[in-house]
């Protein structure tokens, strides 16, 4: 099975999550409401299993925790792939949300890099940032050790913008972790 179970514990933060690519349990608890609603998205239009449990200086504010459940959550997406054969590799998903427009591409490709195109005009989404959704998906891009394109085409609600872009990722995502029949991974270098 594609799973992995992590924790990390920082001074800032003490995480333990879990994943399976193939399904299974959702459970997010951050302490950040919309952090949760957006994790929560991710897992549901990824089709992953996840569960994550947050406790974070959010007497401070909000940064540490969404961006070390970044680095958890793409430590664990690494771990579950493992040598990452038999999977289709890239992926990429347009999702509409109301006004808003988002697009993901993304290269499981062991190489981590990032390309993050959004402007958010309200600040806030409830207690959450929307500026910390670049510092997210930087964060897992780097640990998940793929290249990851994220773009808003537009939008004039933050929260519609956000929430179309993590959808994006998970869409993107579902397509690159499915699983073939090859054996290999899809590389004409024979590794990722």
């Amino acid at each position: 099975m594609r799973v992995a179970e992590l924790n990390r514990k920082t001074k800032e933060t003490d995480i333990t999550l879990s994943l399976n690519l193939d399904g299974g349990e959702i459970s997010i608890d951050t302490g950040i409401g919309f952090f949760d609603h957006m994790l929560n998205s991710f897992a549901v239009h990824g089709r992953f299993g996840l569960k994550v449990k947050v406790e974070g200086d959010l007497n401070v504010d909000d940064h540490h925790t969404v961006e070390d459940t970044g680095i958890v959550l793409g430590k664990a997406f690494a771990k579950a792939l493992g040598d990452k054969s038999s999977i289709e590799r890239f992926g990429s998903f347009y999702v509409p949300m109301d006004e808003a427009l988002a697009f993901a591409s993304l290269d499981i490709s062991g190489r981590p890099f990032m390309v993050f195109e959004a402007d958010f005009p309200q600040e806030k989404c409830g207690d959450y940032t929307a500026a910390l959704t670049v510092e997210f998906m930087r964060a897992f891009a780097y640990n998940a050790e793929i290249t990851l394109h994220v773009k808003s085409l537009y939008g004039y609600n933050s929260h519609h913008i956000v929430e179309a872009i993590y959808k994006a990722v998970a869409h993107a995502l579902k397509i690159a972790v499915k699983k073939n029949d090859s054996g290999v991974p899809l590389s004409t270098k024979g590794v990722l």
